[in-house]
């Protein structure tokens, strides 16, 4: 699209410009975000609400809390982030100075998905203006409401020189992906993920992938009960399960599946009440498609609680079912809903080498207070990110990196990461002339076992 040769065109235009490069101009446009995102709040959360069935807890919590959270460690932060940092040199380079230069990229893209739809295309912003670096943003044409305001928040916040958002659909994405971006960050599906890749390959762009993937919860034997499933019930059910990091599916110790079933059911009727549909915490599915979808994946095993749908209101009930084998339907793809299949197991070697044996996913958690058994997992299984008795929580630290391995993503952000992700990292050495070591240079006789003590 013509449009977007000219939005690009006139976005790297002021990126050479050099503004983008102070990092007052940097703190001031991270302010300015802050500041635009505050005066829309009550609208952030009317627009949620259309779109998700979001409460304004829940709104708060995921996504506008999150953003100005990351916005206030940049700011706080930054100037540090940005100094060259100095290195250790070699002897070989004597006498010599060397240092890493954080460099923007240029004009970046970040596309963003429809569960946290504010959060998650924001966030990225964030690191992409710490950074220096011009944006343009694509929100997910699947949250409309909140599409709509984030175009026009920034719209009115920022030149489109600077930041930029372009909304529609598929063909607006397409769109995009065929233009020579500097950086591309995705946040999204496999499927979806794997044609930006290819997108990025064809101009040879750097990217970062944040994508999904069927996270397992595990709780073992000297697990906490009654904490541990507040903590599940609480990652699993948030924004009705669409989350990316909500615990896709549950694996217990046979010892004690009952005591734990019996508490999952006791804490859903606590958070919930009897009728989750008449609860204003609870959140509803995006749209009917997915409700479908989500729909034919309750035919497997046996619902012990939930299994209540409501396809007008689009609302799932908080659901676990037991009876799961590894075959079934459930357990074939990213649930992404408010579905909790529950396995059990008896020996967790087998667990573990089962999980490694599927596509690494983008969190694991693992519930239990022995260190020793705490430490085997860690160790056995590969996986994004992840919490030791607890879930979802190890995302709102900004000093831990966000991000998956393998299927689950590529690349990570959030605090000095999304700074990273975002930047080039130049390495610089600077050479004093007081001096000019004869080593390097021919006729080499005699040299080698001089270079050899040097370089060994």
């Amino acid at each position: 699209m013509k449009v977007f040769d000219e939005l690009i065109q006139r976005q790297r235009d002021f990126f050479r410009a050099g503004r983008t490069k102070q990092v007052s101009y940097r703190i001031d446009a991270l302010r300015l975000l802050k500041k635009s995102i505050l005066a829309n709040e009550i609208k952030i959360y009317a627009a949620l609400k259309e779109d998700l069935g979001k409460s304004e807890f829940e709104s708060y919590a995921g996504e506008i809390g999150v953003v100005l959270s990351e916005i206030s460690e940049a700011v706080k932060r930054l100037r540090s982030w940005a100094k060259p940092r100095k290195v250790k040199n070699r002897l070989i380079n004597f006498p010599d100075q060397n240092f890493i230069y954080s460099q923007p990229y240029g004009v970046t893209l970040i596309i963003g998905p429809w569960n946290y739809p504010l959060q998650l295309i924001l966030a990225p912003l964030v690191a992409a203006i710490s950074a220096g670096n011009c944006a343009i943003l694509k929100p997910s044409e699947l949250a409309p409401a909140t599409s709509k305001l984030i175009s026009e928040t920034i719209n009115a916040a920022f030149a489109s020189e600077y930041v930029a958002v372009v909304e529609g659909g598929v063909e607006e994405s397409q769109a995009l992906l065929k233009q020579d971006f500097d950086f591309i960050f995705f946040t999204g599906g496999g499927k979806v993920g794997r044609i930006v890749m290819k997108a990025a390959a064809e101009n040879m762009t750097p990217f970062a992938l944040e994508l999904g993937g069927k996270s397992p919860a595990i709780v073992d034997l000297e697990a906490n009960i009654e904490i541990t499933a507040r903590r599940i019930i609480w990652g699993k059910f948030f924004n009705a399960g669409q989350t990316c990091v909500a615990p896709d599916y549950l694996l217990v110790n046979s010892k004690i599946t009952k005591k734990l079933l019996d508490a999952l059911i006791r804490t859903i009727r606590t958070f919930y009440g009897e009728d989750p549909f008449q609860c204003p915490d609870f959140s509803r599915i995006i749209n009917e498609a997915h409700f479908d979808r989500l729909a034919r994946l309750m035919t497997s095993g046996r619902i012990l609680i939930g299994g209540e749908t409501d396809r007008q209101e689009k609302y799932i009930a908080p659901t676990i079912i037991t009876e799961i084998n590894w075959d079934d339907p459930i357990m074939q793809e990213e649930i992404f809903g408010p579905i909790l299949p529950v396995l059990e197991f008896k020996d967790l070697d087998d667990v573990l080498e089962k999980i490694s044996g599927r596509p690494r996913p983008l969190a694991l958690y693992y519930f239990s207070s022995n260190k020793n058994m705490c430490k085997k997992v860690l160790e056995r299984v590969e996986f994004g990110g992840g919490c030791i008795n607890d879930c979802v929580m190890h995302l709102l630290n900004p000093h831990l990196p966000f991000g998956g391995v393998g299927e689950s993503g590529m690349g990570c952000y959030h605090g000095k990461f999304g700074f990273e992700t975002f930047s080039h990292r130049k390495a610089i050495l600077k050479k004093r002339t007081w001096v000019d070591i004869a080593l390097r240079y021919p006729p080499y006789a005699g040299k080698l076992k001089w270079l050899k003590k040097i370089l060994k």
